[in-house]
């Protein structure tokens, strides 16, 4: 992980392998950001002139790497683009400067330290700035380079930036010094689900995923629970053992359980952990197989929250519900027409063996509303159809509660989080009828994603307020990276289900 330090060193001063400014885009051209008044100084106060040269314009994103003048202790200056200049009185947003940021750490990728003089008007700009830095100086490269690896020859693929420095962020500030330890910790925690979801699917079975929570739970005084394929069976647990029982890699369930001794509210998270899927019998089409390794993002997203909200030492109780299996087709996997019994009791007939997130997000959900929880939140790459509703980039939420679904939506945006509110319309409920069962795990194809919510709200204990993400679109990223967002697993709701956890702790749902 990057390390990150808070600075009172002044840009001019500060030994690094390159110096970050920000520069905005003006109406008649870029506009050096506040922070970097030495480095323009060394320039002859003619940064932004030069820049403009080079055909830099402060665009959101836009990276410009100069040779330091004279007077920097620094070899490199690095521009990054921070978009508009804000209004008179009004300070860059928060999500500029964190995607301003993440850009500037992946362009660094193979240095060992960089100085960051981006505008820091507050403890929420620290913030911001670091939790950015952080996220983009992410790589996963636990796969590559191995025969200079084994060698212990130099080359192979670089590596992240090291270190990052805040200049301008006081060490000493209560409020500096807090934001950039809960940026750290958040930080780290989306890299974790990043470092799970890019996990190749042959090394990160249900076993294995279920190894790492509990190793890492107990770390951070995490109380942990594993439900095996036997304890499963005995349980009940259809929904999950009917998706499992295919793969020669058996289904576990995993319950992490964070608590506070002055906690006054419990948040359950359930997270979809499909760590592979095929399809099963109704086997994907070519084309759709290879990133299928993402499928327990959501899963990954819980875990990340849950030991992020312990280390953040928060005053609510957080529980993770993990349903991790693996869908693929064999002579013992579960076929179109089988219908399963639920750990609720209710049948499911089973129409489509590629519609499994919801059979084990459903014996989750039953489970976790035995606990009566305050709220629980399910994560999940659910449907494409809300991939072809929102785009990649955004997810889509669902609810019980109208005012909690806004609650969420409204936190997405705060941690900057695409997301949008969707609706459960009661007439597609009946195309889920089954002539065989209580409920058919499919509906009408239009509004897929819809049916799909409405299918999961069943396995909702009466009561009990519940929001379903589905993450399908911004769960895996296959384009190039911008901002903080790289390539491959992304860590989608980690940060929105952290930011509800600290809401729910202060009382603060709005």
């Amino acid at each position: 992980m990057t390390a990150l330090t808070l600075s009172t060193a002044g840009a001019a001063t500060l030994r690094a392998d390159a110096l970050v400014v920000g520069v905005a885009k003006g109406p008649k051209g870029p506009v050096v950001a506040a922070g970097a008044e030495a480095v323009d100084k060394a320039y002859d106060g003619k940064l932004a002139a030069v820049l403009d040269a080079l055909g830099a314009s402060g665009a959101e994103g836009e990276t410009t790497k100069l040779p330091a003048p004279d007077g920097l202790k620094v070899p490199v200056v690095l521009a990054v683009g921070l978009g508009p200049v804000p209004e008179k009185d009004e300070s860059y947003d928060e999500e500029a400067l964190r995607r301003a940021a993440g850009a500037a750490a992946r362009a660094l990728h193979g240095s060992k330290k960089a100085a960051f003089a981006l505008p820091l008007d507050d403890a929420s700009a620290v913030t911001a700035v670091a939790e950015g830095a952080l996220l983009g100086a992410y790589a996963f490269t636990a796969y590559q380079g191995g025969e200079k690896k084994a060698s212990g020859k130099n080359g192979g693929p670089k590596q992240p930036l090291a270190e990052v420095a805040l200049l301008g962020a006081k060490p000493r500030d209560k409020d500096h010094k807090a934001a950039a330890e809960r940026a750290t910790v958040v930080a780290t925690e989306v890299n974790v689900a990043r470092d799970l979801i890019n996990t190749p699917p042959n090394d990160l079975t249900p076993e294995a995923f279920a190894a790492v929570a509990s190793a890492t739970a107990k770390e951070n005084g995490v109380k942990v629970q594993i439900l095996d394929e036997k304890a499963l069976v005995k349980g009940g647990y259809g929904g999950i053992m009917g998706v499992g029982k295919g793969s020669e890699n058996p289904p576990r369930l995993v319950k992490l359980s964070y608590t506070h001794a002055k906690a006054e509210k419990t948040l359950a998270f359930v997270g979809k952990g499909i760590t592979y899927d095929s399809g099963g019998i109704s086997l994907k089409p070519a084309g759709h197989n290879e990133t299928m390794k993402c499928d327990m993002a959501g899963a990954a997203a819980v875990f990340a929250a849950v030991i992020a909200a312990a280390k953040l030492g928060l005053q609510v109780n957080v529980t993770g519900w993990l349903a991790l299996a693996e869908n693929m087709p064999s002579g013992s996997a579960t076929k179109p027409g089988d219908v399963l019994r639920m750990y609720s009791g209710k049948t499911v007939e089973v129409l489509n063996t590629d519609a499994e997130g919801r059979l084990v997000l459903g014996d989750a959900l039953t489970k976790a509303s035995e606990e009566n929880p305050d709220a629980i939140v399910d994560v999940a790459t659910l449907t494409g159809a809300m991939v072809l509703a929102l785009g990649d980039r955004t997810f889509g939420i669902m609810a019980n509660d109208d005012a909690f679904r806004t609650a969420i939506h409204e936190i997405a945006e705060e941690v900057g989080e695409a997301s949008w509110p969707m609706p459960l319309p009661e007439d597609l409920r009946k195309t889920m009828d089954s002539p065989t069962a209580d409920i058919a795990n499919m509906g009408v194809r239009m509004g897929g994603g819809l049916v799909a919510g409405l299918f999961l709200q069943e396995f909702v204990g009466e009561g009990i307020t519940w929001a379903h993400l589905d993450i399908a679109g911004p769960a895996f990223h296959e384009g190039a990276p911008y901002g903080y967002t790289p390539k491959g697993g992304t860590g989608s709701a980690v940060r929105t289900l952290v930011r509800l956890a600290e809401r729910t702790a202060t009382g603060d749902l709005g």
